[in-house]
Order: structure tokens, then sequence, then C-alpha cells
């Protein structure tokens, strides 16, 4: 691996004028490093520019190469990232025959990463919610994908989506939602409602079966390859959890919504097809998930939750991190946890305390009614 006192070799300084380094030290590491990888891989390391960045401190770089292919490369400061969990995820994807991001090259001490590229295409890109026809197949597509991740699971590969992992997702929500986003001071007994309400998601959550759970399994993390199928993306915080999680992040996407009969349609179909593959519990005739109707509950319940953390993780991204954009985004989510309280009894303080703070009318779903 390349280190900082090494002379600079020729030709890369125009890497910098490409892409800006707020770290000087780090940008000329990066030019070394690329330098010394373009021979192997045909790389023109003058054509480096910016691909996107996402939430994290990781950004995307792309570089093209002689033959006319590009490929990506991670840039992820090793000490705010830490992508070792990037690399064996994408193992366990390719291992379940997921289509995902090839690992070329990796300076491991650096956090620099050359990755195959499947372009700019992302599904988010080519779905429009007034045409659900249209959208339909790409979303059997995902389904069918996920099952396939799903079916590779096996314990001990990944850490455990347990308790204190969805407890403190879930305090995300009163934390930065609620408190510093909303300046909302909660009294005794918002405070107590908040811990029963999140003592009973937890339950309800920790009762399905565990599978691997991408995490962020949404539209705009799934690109179209040339062949039209999908690519997963942004997986490194997968975990071993409730398999109710992916197809949950799927369908109450953080950045498009569908009509709760698209979604229904489509978690009719997921669950055919994990029962048949097993994956919702011993046999899936009469194990966990054999109703549909307890199993599209379960769907709800482990949505929520996701929910409740995106609102708090979004309000930190904008006031901790200085990314305002997604809070744009941060009334999708609050419709999501009213629609969803207003469809059970047990969460009915959960929405009265949130219309409190929003200012809000009740919500009520249509689906189940008040169960």
């Amino acid at each position: 691996m390349s280190q900082p006192n090494h002379p600079t070799p020729a030709g890369t300084e125009a890497l910098s004028k490409a892409v800006s380094w707020s770290d000087p030290a780090r940008g000329k590491l990066f030019n070394q490093w690329l330098a010394a990888l373009a021979p192997a891989h045909g790389l023109l390391t003058d054509s480096v520019s910016i691909a996107s960045a996402d939430a994290s401190f990781r950004r995307y770089l792309r570089v093209q190469s002689a033959s006319g292919a590009t490929y990506i490369i991670m840039d992820a400061p090793p000490d705010k990232e830490d992508c070792h969990p990037f690399v064996h995820v994408q193992k366990l994807l390719h291992q379940a025959r997921v289509l995902s991001p090839e690992v070329l090259a990796w300076d491991e001490p650096h956090g620099f990463m050359l990755i195959t590229d499947f372009g700019d295409q992302t599904l988010i890109g080519l779905l429009n919610p007034e045409q659900p026809a249209a959208a339909h197949p790409w979303y059997l597509n995902a389904v069918d994908t996920l099952i396939d991740w799903q079916n590779a699971s096996r314990p001990g590969q990944l850490p455990e989506y347990n308790d204190a992992l969805l407890r403190r997702e879930l305090h995300l929500f009163p934390d930065w939602y609620l408190g510093r986003y909303r300046q909302a001071t909660l009294s005794d007994k918002q405070q107590a409602t908040l811990a029963r309400t999140f003592d009973a998601i937890i339950a309800n959550n920790l009762a399905a079966p565990s599978v691997f759970v991408h995490r962020d399994y949404m539209t705009r993390n799934l690109m179209v390859a040339e062949d039209r199928s999908l690519a997963v993306l942004d997986f490194q915080d997968a975990v071993y959890g409730p398999v109710t999680y992916d197809i949950a992040s799927l369908l109450r996407d953080a950045f498009i919504s569908w009509d709760e009969d698209f979604v229904i349609d489509i978690t009719v179909r997921y669950w055919e097809k994990a029962r048949r593959a097993g994956i919702l519990g011993a046999g899936s005739a009469t194990g966990w998930g054999a109703d549909f109707g307890d199993f599209y509950r379960a769907v709800d319940w482990m949505a929520l939750q996701r929910h409740l953390k995106v609102a708090g993780i979004f309000a930190r991204l904008t006031l901790r991190d200085g990314k305002p954009k997604y809070l744009a985004d941060t009334p999708r989510f609050i419709a999501y946890i009213r629609q969803t309280a207003g469809r059970y009894r047990e969460l009915t303080p959960l929405l009265r305390l949130v219309d409190e703070i929003e200012g809000s009318e009740p919500a009520y779903g249509f689906a189940y009614g008040r169960m």
C-alpha cells in the first residue's frame, strides 16, 4: 500500500483538479493509490469524477478505463467508516447469487476501494407513483431478489438485530426528531407512552423468524443492470433479524410512496414466495406467518420501527451532519407513523402524542380498521 511519504507518481496531479479533497494529504494518498492501480485495470487516472455521496461519510467516485468500461471508487475515511462489513456482506450476497458490486481492489489502511460499476440507473428513477402497473414487474423483480438473499440466511454471519439494537434505533425518534428538531420537551406521561410503545414494537418484531436483513432495501439502493436485473447497493449495515424488515423497507420507501392496494398486492406476492421457500418458518403452512393478515400486521409493526428510526436519522443528518436535504422527506415518515398508529388500538397513545406535537388530525388506516 502507498504511504504518504512516497513521491507522487508523474501524471497524477490532474486527479486533484477533477475531485476536491478537504484533506490534501488524503488526496495525495488517493493519487498514489490510483496511479499504482491503473495499469492492472487500464484506468484513465485523469477521468475521475464524483459519482454520488450517501448519508454517511462515504462518497463514490467514477473512473473510466481505456476499454470504455467504468469503475466506482469508494472513498471511506477509515477513522469515520469501517469497510470490513461491506466486504463481508458482499461475499454473502455473492454466495446468495444476488448481483452486487464486486470488490476489485482495496486499500484497507486508507479506505479506498475499486468496485464494479452498474451505471446511474437506479430503480426509483424508473418509477412513477401515478403508474403502478408499470412499476409492478419491477417490484416483483425486487421481491425475487430479496427472496434469494433471505434464502441464503444462516446465523452467526451477521450482527444480531436484537432488543438492544432495535431499542437504540427507536430512541433516535425522541432524541433527535422530537427533542432536537421539534424542540419538544416530553412530559412524564408522554415519556411513559413512548416506553410502552417501544416495548410493544420490539416484542412484535422479535417474534418474527430471523433472516439476513439488508436494512435499507429500497428502490434507491437497487440499480438496474444492462440485462434489466437488479443489483443491490448500500448493504454494509446488514444484520441477522426479523424477516419482515426488508419487505417493509421496500414498500414503505423513504423516497417514494404507493397506494395501499399496491403495497398489499406486492406484500401478498412476497408472502406467497417466502412461504414456498420456507423462509417464514418451519413448514410455513402452520408456522409463523401462515395467515396473511397476521403477516401484514407484523410488517406494519416492523415498518413502524423503521419510520420512527428514520425520522430521527433524518433530523440528525440535518442538525449534526449538515445534510438538510433528507429532512424534506420526513413528512412521508410522519404520515407512515400516523397511518400505522391509527390502525391498531395498542398504538392509539402514540398517535395522540404525534398529533399533539405535529398539530395534525387523527389518522386511521383502512386495511384492517382499529385492530
